[in-house]
């Protein structure tokens, strides 16, 4: 039996590895994608609403996955999952295009979409964007935030279940309605400094007002260990979950405003592995102060201050967000 269980662990292990190499391509294809399509002014609302779409995913989830283990069993529902995103790879394959290939965009969108990016050519090698300090910014923004998103997807099930009682079956609807907030904030945040950038304002400033506000948004959730009702804190957690979103689309923007389209899918990952560490670590403080305290009170605090520190570390770096020289 003991061969059989570790057997299984290994596979499982396997798997989740396997699953995670995958889809960590996604997001530098994505953000690639909106600097290829869009121009500057309107790649954050375009981010923040494909980066909205991946709350959709959790939402319908946990409806539809059930539903599949009860009928058909729990190999269907990885097996359903898992297929969704070889369709999604087939679709992608056959129709996407670069502007420049695409037989349905005119000469005049192509002038539109490329009148204020930057033009690159050849090969741009990860050392090459290690050297400069905008990769950094982004890569130290990731390395702050991230962690409280991954925060957010891990634990707050558990804080609920710990603080405020709820049983596993009920915590379904407080769930819904964080990520449906944090939908919001992710299109809202993309909005709103893509609409400065159409009123005259540099990308410099839009990026970081809106980012500064979207911070803003996400200080009340240090005071949500001490709020009694369930619904005030699921809506002060909401913010905060719409506050990192929008702080998140304008940050992965800034890979587009300060790098060519060659260098951003590259930037982005080097940002998603910064994060990812982050990740690592705050699943071992969280976990540690848990065991020690019993409180929320510090990763909630933690979570409240992480994105006006991010926004200091950017500025410090990339302080008029000019673009890098490759």
């Amino acid at each position: 039996m003991g061969h059989a269980i570790a057997s299984s662990l290994s596979g499982f292990m396997f798997a989740r590895s396997a699953l995670g190499f995958g889809e960590a391509g996604v997001f530098p294809a994505s953000i690639k994608t909106v600097a290829e399509w869009f121009p500057k002014k309107e790649r954050a609302l375009a981010t923040g609403m494909f980066n909205a779409g991946s709350n959709v995913g959790a939402i319908i989830t946990p409806l539809v996955v059930p539903w599949i283990v009860v009928r058909f069993g729990w190999r269907w529902a990885f097996l359903f999952t898992g297929a969704l995103g070889f369709a999604w790879l087939i679709l992608w394959l056959l129709l996407y295009r670069k502007p420049q290939d695409h037989p349905r965009c005119t000469q005049s969108e192509r002038a539109y979409i490329e009148h204020d990016s930057q033009s690159s050519s050849g090969k741009i090698h990860w050392a090459q964007l290690l050297a400069h300090k905008q990769t950094w910014a982004i890569a130290a923004g990731k390395f702050m935030t991230d962690p409280v998103w991954w925060f957010f997807l891990f634990w707050i099930p558990d804080y609920l279940q710990r603080v405020h009682g709820l049983h596993l079956t009920q915590i379904g609807l407080p769930i819904l309605v964080i990520y449906l907030i944090s939908d919001v904030g992710s299109i809202a945040g993309g909005w709103f400094s893509s609409t400065l950038i159409h009123h005259g304002h540099s990308a410099n400033a839009a990026r970081k007002w809106a980012m500064f506000l979207c911070a803003l948004l996400v200080l009340p959730i240090s005071i949500v260990y001490r709020v009694s009702g369930l619904w005030p804190a699921s809506i002060l957690i909401g913010l905060a979950a719409a506050g990192h979103q929008g702080f998140s689309a304008n940050l992965y923007t800034l890979s587009s405003d300060l790098f060519p389209s060659r260098a951003v899918a590259s930037v982005v990952g080097i940002g998603g592995m910064a994060g990812a560490i982050g990740g690592m670590l705050i699943a071992e403080i969280v976990g540690h102060v848990l065991q020690w305290t019993g409180s929320y009170m510090i990763p909630f605090f933690i979570a409240s201050s992480a994105y006006l520190f991010a926004l200091l570390f950017i500025h410090l770096l990339s302080p008029r967000l000019i673009p890098a020289q490759i």
